[in-house]
């Protein structure tokens, strides 16, 4: 069935394409309750009206949101997700503020010489739960990055992906951020290695080898064990007001020496026999590589307050079981440097949700 035909820009004859094509549509009206959002026709402000079941959301955003951002030269690929509150009296949020205040937020920090993963995300949060007019808004960021390294003996340049973790949740009480980093490494299992230690001591003494002897070798050659590759994670987490500075490739730096040794994408055999090498003079448990961590922060940012939350977690992708291997710790500073010390012990660690103030303590 051919359609009815329409003449040089007038409305056809049929009464329904003189509908479909020749009604004038008014312009969107003005809302007094938000401003910046223009009303349909209708005067309705649909997300604004009544929820037909009224209850209140736990939260309400978007996920998977994809941004390149140019800072420094440096291009970083980050994934971000924005969630706020919402109340039993309206049934939605305007999904569109979400993307509006992701690009507001990454013009003010573009300028930056670095991207502060919790930076931005403290700013978007805080632009969210404005926008939004809700009690509290939660962002999170996840940010891969290029960077040089050299390999340990040759010096040849390895092009490196890390990723740098942002989380805040803006309230009525403040801003909280967490800080974070990934990155991949190399562990030796101690277990194994002291077995092939035991395995090598009982056949040098089927030589005729003395027990002093014996355990000179044992100390200068290298002994065998099962490795495997880590990916590490640590988040540090600062209260608002705080003035701690934490430069993201101290944190880096951090992970990778939590662990048997460094990895490479691109190295020379010297740079293999060196991390091999390295690797099995300090083999590590998962839970070595947590507790060098939380070692390492305590000295290594003496000025971060007791009140910080740190969390550190291990995990070991296994070459000789099918399972990966996991080790994590959370809490307060104050808690983690009582127990160094000997003076304490926590049973209940505090959780990252709780205390960004996303779950109850």
């Amino acid at each position: 069935m051919r359609p009815p035909s329409v003449s040089n820009g007038s409305c056809g004859t049929g009464e329904t394409f003189r509908r479909l094509l020749c009604v004038e549509v008014p312009p969107f009206e003005k809302n007094e309750m938000n401003p910046e959002i223009a009303l349909p026709p209708s005067g309705i402000d649909v997300q604004a009206s009544q929820p037909a079941t009224r209850v209140s959301l736990s939260r309400v955003g978007v996920t998977g949101v994809e941004k390149v951002l140019n800072i420094a030269g440096g291009n970083y690929h980050a994934e971000l997700e924005c969630f706020v509150d919402l109340g039993p009296d309206q049934a939605g949020v305007h999904m569109s503020r979400f993307e509006e205040n992701v690009a507001e937020a990454i013009e003010e920090v573009v300028a930056m010489d670095a991207l502060r993963a919790e930076g931005l995300a403290a700013r978007i949060a805080e632009l969210v739960r404005e926008r939004q007019h809700g009690l509290r808004a939660e962002v999170s960021i996840t940010a891969r990055y290029a960077e040089s390294v050299p390999a340990p003996v040759s010096g040849i340049e390895n092009q490196e992906i890390y990723t740098l973790l942002g989380t805040a949740v803006s309230s009525e009480s403040g801003t909280r951020t967490v800080t974070g980093v990934q990155a991949q490494g190399m562990t030796a299992c101690p277990c194994a290695q002291e077995m092939v230690a035991d395995l090598a001591r009982g056949r040098l003494a089927e030589h005729d080898y003395t027990a002093e002897q014996i355990e000179e070798i044992i100390s200068l050659v290298p002994i065998a064990t099962h490795n495997q590759r880590g990916v590490g994670t640590l988040w540090i987490g600062s209260a608002d007001g705080s003035h701690v500075d934490i430069d993201a490739r101290d944190l880096l730096r951090l992970v990778e020496s939590s662990m048997s040794s460094e990895i490479y994408e691109l190295m020379k055999r010297p740079d293999e026999l060196a991390v091999v090498e390295k690797a099995h003079s300090q083999p590590r448990f998962v839970e070595d590589c947590v507790r060098e961590m939380i070692r390492q922060v305590s000295e290594t940012f003496p000025n971060l307050p007791t009140d910080a939350f740190v969390m550190a977690k291990q995990e070991n992708l296994e070459t000789i079981h099918r399972h990966n291997v996991v080790a994590e710790r959370y809490g307060l500073l104050s808690e983690l440097v009582e127990e160094m010390g000997g003076t304490g012990h926590v049973t209940r660690h505090l959780s990252m949700r709780e205390w960004l103030g996303l779950a109850p303590a």
